[in-house]
């Protein structure tokens, strides 16, 4: 796996392989939605040091790249990551690529070559086993420990509920705006990736409340939901990023003594207790703005729960050593 790029790839290193706008990784970041880049930017960087240690990716000759190159790169992924991040790494080597031909830096039959990939196949446990499920009373604890009277207190109690009522993954948290919430409605509209898909998700009245006490110190004015709050307790109207928003949650839970969980822990427990409470699966895709209702099904955790009480039937004979 040393030597995948030909011994003098010439094709993308010129003098001008420095401008962004001949770039094919930079320009193929550049067509995807902002909370897309991040992750696809460390896929790439995750193929780069596969093929060439120590290279960095956007100065990578990624037109030079021929079908024996990205059959070991699918190779070598396939090996060392699930099936899931695998394909995600190959997505982005197919889009930087695809930029690569359009740019002219590779010709159409190579390119063909070079991505004519198969998919990475694999087990993959269900969402609903990775991460965790948050409990009822640990909900109640996180907000709880959000009454602290301060401006923050009321954003974070606003940001717990409408995460999970919602099921937003936290990107988009941070991405919505005032315009966004339909407050005579009671729905927030979520815009999300490549195309700008939108879903409309509905509040439940908990989380609305919150919301309404949030809007009543954030003040009016244009601009992201969730806002910046500077000390001496100054509402700005910066909006919180996705960073933020994890940094948030985790000070709410240690301050709850709540056990560590991530946002997207959230959004498995909002699609595990619709699930549970009989809202079918095809209304549960819609609200979690999945595409495959077989991804949806992934955070069921019904069927968890069913291996786990099977399980508990079985006896095993053993007896604890007193201390």
């Amino acid at each position: 796996m040393n030597e995948l790029v030909p011994t003098q790839p010439t094709v993308l290193v010129t003098k001008h392989s420095t401008q962004a706008d001949r770039n094919p990784a930079l320009v193929y970041l550049a067509t995807l939605a902002e909370s897309s880049r991040r992750p696809q930017r460390q896929s790439l960087e995750v193929i780069v040091t596969l093929v060439q240690p120590g290279a960095v990716f956007d100065a990578f000759p990624w037109g030079a790249l021929r079908y024996q190159h990205t059959q070991a790169i699918r190779a070598q992924l396939a090996e060392r990551y699930s099936a899931t991040t695998a394909n995600r790494h190959l997505s982005a080597l197919r889009g930087v690529l695809k930029e690569a031909w359009r740019l002219g830096g590779m010709s159409a039959e190579d390119y063909q070559r070079a991505t004519d990939l198969k998919t990475v196949r694999g087990t993959k446990a269900a969402q609903a086993e990775k991460g965790r499920h948050l409990r009822q009373g640990e909900l109640a604890a996180l907000l709880g420990a959000c009454q602290d009277g301060s401006p923050a207190g009321v954003r974070d109690a606003a940001l717990l509920a409408v995460a999970y009522v919602c099921g937003l993954r936290r990107a988009e948290l941070a991405g919505l705006t005032l315009a966004d919430y339909d407050q005579e409605e009671g729905t927030l509209r979520i815009t999300k990736g490549k195309g700008n898909k939108e879903r409309i998700v509905p509040l439940a009245d908990g989380a609305r409340e919150a919301l309404t006490d949030w809007l009543n110190v954030r003040g009016g004015g244009d601009g992201r939901l969730f806002t910046v709050i500077r000390k001496g307790d100054h509402v700005t109207l910066g909006g919180l990023s996705a960073q933020s928003v994890y940094d948030v949650l985790a000070k709410r839970a240690e301050e709850a003594h709540v056990k560590k969980f991530s946002p997207h822990d959230l959004r498995r427990t909002f699609a595990g207790d619709l699930l549970d409470a009989g809202a079918d699966i095809a209304t549960v895709q819609k609200l979690m703005g999945h595409a495959n209702a077989n991804t949806t099904a992934g955070y069921d955790r019904r069927d968890a729960k069913a291996k786990k009480a099977a399980v508990n039937k079985l006896y095993v004979p053993y007896q604890r050593k007193s201390k």
